[in-house]
């Protein structure tokens, strides 16, 4: 992916350089964990009942969690000063912006946790006749929502019907079709054959043997051929799973559409979102968190006869503490857990091995002015027609301030077949070379877009999202992994195979509930997540 566009970009970069910087991603110090340094006697011990190791959105919501159900004392350990993993956000520019994901499908009324959440938030204002939610007006994704890029202007929606054959309208609506089929299809124990979060999904092997094999096996096998249906379904699969459709499972393709629809005929779940993306949603997880979070890097977690210990280490002074606990939410990527949690590598190396993650490119683009171009007007997500990147969506949309300093955040992800080719091409590019590649895709679909640029930040995501390969989800590596190990408690998206907030949330959810219910065996609670 860095290969001749780059070397255009950076070629233009030694012409007229870009302002700008890489943030983000305390690598010097993350990499400790690769090669651990000599931690010499632990300065400080302290008893902890819960520590939660990471403070992404599962980690968060975990703690979210744990207040609501009144537990006492919890450490929540995160070397990141910025909170919520691949929800962090930015807030140097001329509005607050996202750093990685930046939209919420709203949720259907039987999601009563993430319900809760948005309640607090203020988002959910009441219930329509049918019992579902109904969200504030100014959290949902106004119009325009989205344009497409084609043909040297702008066209509404990511399927424009004007652009359209006679043969690619046909093949967009039966596939509609068949994601609404899907999307109304119930089991026996009446569980929807796709849902958020995915544990609520259906397990019948009529279903799940759709995880074996790729989405462009599955679209092959139905006839769809036109390139544009097969572009459409290719943008979905890279948009949430950084994967092209031969490379995504299609049980995750398809979830990527049906999880969103409720029965056939029905539109998807409108959007939610704000300035700052799902940044918003963790700062309120985050609101509360007082002592109990701590910018700490954890080394070690090894379980105990009653607990586990955890060794910290202080990064300001590398002083090292050890924290004794009786449950432990391991709440980080799989990659990491293997690192830091002792014995866990050994146990379950082959389920561990499963487990593969993509690289992706974050660009925020501050503008001087909006962006001119030819067709329909900017919108909050703008997307460029065969693409590899997914363009890029638009920070002060949701402020209804149409005119005026911008800031613009495009995505790319690396969807290399190995996933470690394309992170190590992300971690070896210069920031001229990144913000370069970033503005020769966006110059051409705009109107002198470069004199109004402020500067380019970039966010080299090594390990972005977990990918759902064929054989991955169902193939039984989730459940070995996720499994408890004595008192130590595991939860991330990673978990689910797919990096949705939801599933994130989810799984801290599910943890709290778990160690609580084990470390107050006699409390009269219900789980949410039963």
């Amino acid at each position: 992916m860095l290969g001749s566009a780059a070397a255009a970009s950076a070629s233009s970069c030694k012409r007229a350089p870009v302002a700008g910087r890489i943030v983000g991603g305390s690598e010097g110090v993350g990499h400790l964990l690769r090669t651990p340094p000599r931690l010499g006697d632990v300065s400080r011990v302290e008893e902890v009942p819960i520590v939660i190791v990471g403070g992404g959105p599962s980690g968060l919501a975990a703690a979210w969690r744990l207040r609501m159900l009144g537990a006492p004392r919890v450490a929540l350990l995160e070397l990141e000063p910025m909170l919520g993993g691949t929800s962090t956000y930015g807030t140097d520019g001329v509005v607050a912006h996202p750093w990685g994901a930046h939209y919420l499908p709203a949720p259907r009324r039987d999601n009563t946790p993430l319900l809760a959440l948005l309640s607090e938030l203020g988002a959910v204002v009441g219930r329509d006749a049918d019992g579902e939610p109904v969200f504030h007006e100014e959290m949902l994704v106004r119009d325009p929502e989205e344009r497409l890029f084609e043909d040297g202007a702008w066209h509404e929606g990511l399927v424009p019907t004007s652009l359209a054959t006679s043969a690619e309208r046909a093949e967009l609506e039966r596939f509609h079709a068949l994601v609404g089929e899907l999307a109304g299809t119930r089991d026996g124990a009446g569980r929807r054959a796709f849902d958020l979060p995915l544990a609520r999904s259906s397990t019948d092997p009529s279903l799940t043997q759709l995880d074996s094999i790729s989405m462009d096996s599955w679209l092959t096998q139905r006839g769809f051929v036109t390139r544009r249906l097969r572009w459409y379904v290719d943008y979905a699969c890279r948009d949430d799973y950084g994967l092209r459709v031969e490379d995504a499972s299609a049980w995750a393709g398809l979830f990527y559409f049906a999880s969103r629809v409720s029965r056939r005929g029905v539109e998807a779940a409108p959007l939610l979102s704000w300035p700052n993306g799902n940044g918003r949603l963790v700062e309120h997880l985050a609101r509360d968190l007082g002592e109990a979070r701590r910018a700490r890097l954890v080394v070690r977690v090894t379980p105990t006869d009653d607990g586990a210990t955890v060794l910290a280490l202080d990064p300001a002074t590398r002083a090292v503490e050890q924290l004794r606990a009786r449950q432990v939410i391991v709440a980080t990527p799989r990659f990491v857990a293997a690192r830091i949690v002792e014995g866990l590598a050994a146990d379950r190396a082959d389920a561990l091995a499963a487990f593969q993650t993509g690289a992706w490119l974050v660009a925020n683009v501050h503008l001087r002015a909006r962006p001119r171009s030819r067709g329909t007007p900017l919108a909050w997500d703008n997307v460029l027609y065969e693409s590899p990147s997914l363009g890029y969506v638009v920070a002060t949309h949701q402020t209804h301030v149409d005119d005026g300093p911008t800031v613009l955040t495009y995505y790319l992800p690396f969807t290399d077949r190995e996933p470690r080719k394309g992170r190590e091409r992300l971690l070896a590019a210069s920031h001229a070379e990144l913000a370069g590649l970033c503005l020769s895709e966006l110059g051409p679909a705009h109107q002198r877009l470069e004199p109004d640029v402020e500067r380019v930040d970039v966010y080299r995501w090594g390990h972005g999202m977990v990918q759902p390969r064929p054989g991955f989800l169902f193939g039984g590596a989730r459940a070995r992994a996720g499994s408890p190990l004595g008192a130590i408690r595991f939860a991330h998206t990673d978990l689910s195979g797919v990096a949705l907030f939801e599933e994130a949330f989810f799984h801290g959810v599910r943890a709290a509930d778990e160690a609580f219910a084990s470390l107050y065996p006699d409390r009269d609670f219900t789980r949410w997540y039963a």
